[in-house]
């Protein structure tokens, strides 16, 4: 398998669209984005013509759930050297099943004292976010700084992940340390799509469970078409006293059926709207992105 260099990738190298076409998408997300009453960052790469557009992307937002992607690709990175097995069991005990937010395994099994695949364990973290499951995945993969250390090893730079789902429901201001700028997330999705570095095998589980995300139907898939294929992971936050929500995101890949594709990050932080204008914010870009060709193919 291809072994990436330790050095920054993917979008240094890449061209942007052209000026013109730049500011036009730029007026209109930052229109979009206003609804937000937030901080908005977007990232996205067209998978085919390889231009990317980007909107205060380089700029670090919490990613609540969005973490989950990466700590999968850490993973079923042990998966593909041997380390781990999809097939394995993995005992769960009721304290394993204690963090108070969603947790469908919790649902299933109240009680826990179970033996679940880590199949069915990542199915749950990815596809129905679920945070027990998510910790559980942590302890597998040895701890929150060796899932770190693996997407820094990966040469992208811009994320970081420090804290596990039971710390950031410890503190409000936790959930700042596990942070990313949508540019990087972009970056990790397109390496993941062109199977950079996970074997065949485990992209494909990957990229299953993440067509398979039932959270925030809303958001990137809101406003796209109905057999439009959406491989995402969104990630949510409480919301303050104050009123304020630090995270509504939402980051994928995205096959239309007339063939474009292209990756799309989308990040608001700190925003005071209602989740509904922070979805609808989600989607409408999402839509601009899908319906906006530089080139005719």
């Amino acid at each position: 398998m291809l072994k990436i260099p330790l050095f920054p990738l993917f979008v240094y190298f890449l061209p942007m669209i052209g000026l013109a076409q730049q500011k036009q998408l730029n007026d209109t997300i930052e229109k979009i984005a206003s609804q937000a009453k937030g901080a908005v960052g977007v990232a996205v790469v067209d998978l085919d013509t390889k231009e990317r557009f980007l909107f205060k992307a380089d700029q670090q937002y919490p990613m609540q759930s969005v973490y989950k992607f990466p700590l999968a690709l850490a993973i079923l990175h042990q998966v593909d050297e041997g380390k781990l097995d999809l097939d394995q069991m993995v005992h769960l005990t009721k304290e394993d099943l204690q963090i108070p937010y969603a947790s469908p395994l919790r649902e299933k099994y109240p009680e826990g004292n179970v033996d679940v695949s880590l199949a069915d364990i990542l199915r749950y973290t990815v596809s129905q976010s679920d945070n027990n499951g998510c910790d559980v995945l942590f302890r597998l993969a040895g701890g929150t700084n060796a899932v770190h250390r693996y997407i820094r090893s990966l040469g992208v730079r811009d994320i970081n992940i420090a804290a596990t789902e039971r710390e950031m429901g410890k503190s409000w201001d936790v959930q700042y340390t596990n942070w990313c700028t949508p540019s990087a997330m972009a970056d990790l999705l397109e390496a993941f799509y062109t199977k950079k570095f996970l074997s065949n095998s485990s992209t494909t589980f990957l990229w299953k469970i993440m067509t398979e995300t039932v959270s925030a139907p809303g958001r990137i898939k809101g406003q796209l078409p109905s057999n439009a294929i959406v491989a995402h992971k969104p990630g949510t936050s409480s919301t303050n006293a104050a009123g304020v929500t630090a995270a509504t995101n939402d980051v994928g890949i995205v096959e239309l059926n007339n063939g474009r594709r292209f990756i799309i990050a989308v990040f608001i932080k700190n925003s005071t709207a209602e989740m509904e204008a922070r979805e609808k914010a989600i989607a409408q870009i999402a839509k601009l992105v899908s319906t906006y060709h530089v080139h005719d193919k």
